[in-house]
């Protein structure tokens, strides 16, 4: 045990509540996880969540042994849809796979059995993950229990001034592997976490912890959290040196700043992006255009009801813009900020925000934000206005839920596209279901008809995360019932009901 976990465990009323993390120890694999979460909180129902390799879903499939093993994977047949104009699209190609990096994208790579793992990619699309770029993923607990809700006062009263403050760390892991986990499986294979929920160190360790063993892509947005025991945002300090010392792995790091210039100053010293919730008040915003704190790089969320100025200064400082169109639509943040940046040149982001009141796929992302900009559009030319802005197209939405995504997380310089020299986060969508059959548009098929559950094979990093429509390496009942304890666990402390069927 580490001299500083010592020290906090000698403080710490309850041995069950204490997160110790060995700053040199190499982060588990995912089958090691039983060992991984004894150590990491104390012997909780943490250590059962992932199985042995006997018993992970797949284990007894040839195909994906030998995937999982593989240097070379030859992705063979598919639609491909790159999302990079210079590699372009391909009815029938192929993409070759090397070590975890796009190597080749084309059609007819010459491949043997016995010098690649070939998988059949016939009648299938194969596109760049999904990034979703705003996700409190410790919420996966909180999944559809404000049905009706809106962001003040219910979410405001209920979330975040009532149940976050009562999360244990334990309850942390469980909400962020859970919500990470299932990213994956609707086919997000990157986020950009903005973990509300730091009130102690120990919070922000399994916060970490389970991005590191849900085996996702993130960007983990060091975010404030409650309490006498709060350490951000000058704990960032200790989470960079002891998790994000090397570039080269899924794990990137970045500030959930609030719209304060001393907590911006925290970002500029750690020399890591900022992320910031930004709607409704331009005033914090450009003051902190003013006090020259700003980089480009740095993410807002939502932009709702800005005026031009806010506008000028995030363009002029090549900010990024993350939207949430389902939920501020729902939710009352206002209206979603789709024109507003395409107006001004800025590509936008999706993101889901929560998953308290809506879906947090991209497909429903997409699907909202294609129809809500040319409702809008169209609406304007029924009414005589002339001049209107271009229709957004189901190319347009796709790109916004990939390669924007990438751009917005700071990683589109190793995803987002299907481009050689990235890292293979792609996915192979089914496209010969009844329900999409026969395919007359790919992208159309993907942006307007598709769900979650056409994602049949993710890749992160050129791994095997999901295959043929199972997790790989994940016992899902025990995740499902780590996260159903810690629910329970979270209600009877807070005194708070859920109504199963209000």
């Amino acid at each position: 045990m580490c001299d500083q976990c010592r020290s906090r465990l000698n403080s710490s009323a309850s041995k069950e509540t204490f997160a110790c993390v060995e700053t040199q120890s190499p982060a588990p694999s995912r089958r090691d996880l039983i060992a991984a979460g004894a150590g990491l909180l104390g012997g909780t129902a943490i250590a059962q969540v992932m199985p042995s390799a006997a018993r992970a879903q797949g284990a007894a499939d040839a195909e994906l042994a030998r995937l999982q093993k593989a240097r070379r994977i030859v992705l063979k047949g598919g639609i491909v849809l790159s999302l990079d104009p210079k590699v372009g699209d391909f009815a029938s190609g192929d993409v070759l796979i090397e070590d975890g990096k796009i190597r080749e994208v084309r059609p007819n790579i010459d491949a043997s059995a016995d010098a690649a793992a070939i998988v059949d990619a016939t009648n299938r699309i194969l596109i760049p993950g999904f990034v979703d770029t705003h996700s409190h993923s410790y919420q996966g607990l909180l999944r559809s229990s404000l049905p009706n809700g809106l962001v003040d006062p219910d979410y405001n009263r209920d979330v975040q001034n009532k149940l976050t403050p009562a999360y244990t760390p334990q309850d942390v892991y469980a909400g962020v592997l859970i919500t990470a986990l299932g990213f994956i499986d609707m086919g997000t294979t990157a986020i950009v976490d903005l973990s509300q929920i730091s009130h102690t160190p120990e919070h922000s360790d399994a916060c970490i912890k389970a991005l590191q063993d849900a085996g996702i892509r993130a960007v983990y947005g060091y975010s404030r959290g409650a309490g006498a025991a709060m350490q951000w945002p000058q704990d960032i300090a200790r989470l960079q040196k002891t998790y994000f010392s090397s570039k080269d792995q899924l794990l990137t790091l970045a500030l959930g700043a609030s719209l304060d210039v001393k907590v911006l100053a925290a970002a500029r010293e750690a020399q890591v992006p900022a992320v910031m919730h930004y709607r409704v008040n331009p005033a914090p915003g450009l003051a902190l255009g003013k006090a020259g704190v700003l980089r480009e790089g740095d993410l807002f969320i939502h932009c709702t009801h800005l005026n031009d100025e806010a506008w000028r200064m995030i363009k002029d400082i090549g900010g990024r813009i993350s939207m949430s169109p389902p939920l501020e639509m729902a939710m009352a943040h206002g209206m979603p900020s789709v024109q507003d940046a395409l107006d001004r040149g800025i590509r936008p982001s999706l993101s889901s925000d929560h998953g308290t009141t809506v879906a947090q796929d991209c497909f429903s992302m997409m699907r909202t934000t294609f129809n809500l900009q040319r409702l809008r559009v169209l609406q304007r030319r029924r009414e005589g206005e002339k001049d209107t802005p271009p229709l957004i197209t189901c190319r347009d939405v796709l790109d916004f839920a990939t390669l924007q995504g990438a751009r917005c997380a700071n990683i589109d310089g190793k995803v987002g596209t299907i481009t050689p020299g990235k890292e293979a986060d792609i996915l192979m969508l089914r496209a010969d279901r009844i329900d999409i059959w026969p395919l007359n548009n790919a992208p159309s098929v993907v942006a307007n008809l598709m769900n979650p559950g056409h994602v049949e094979n993710v890749f992160i990093g050129g791994k095997p995360k999901k295959w043929r429509g199972s997790l790989v390496d994940v016992d899902v009942p025990r995740v499902l019932r780590l996260a159903q304890e810690a629910r329970e666990g979270l209600m009877k402390r807070t005194n708070h009901q859920i109504n199963l069927l209000g």
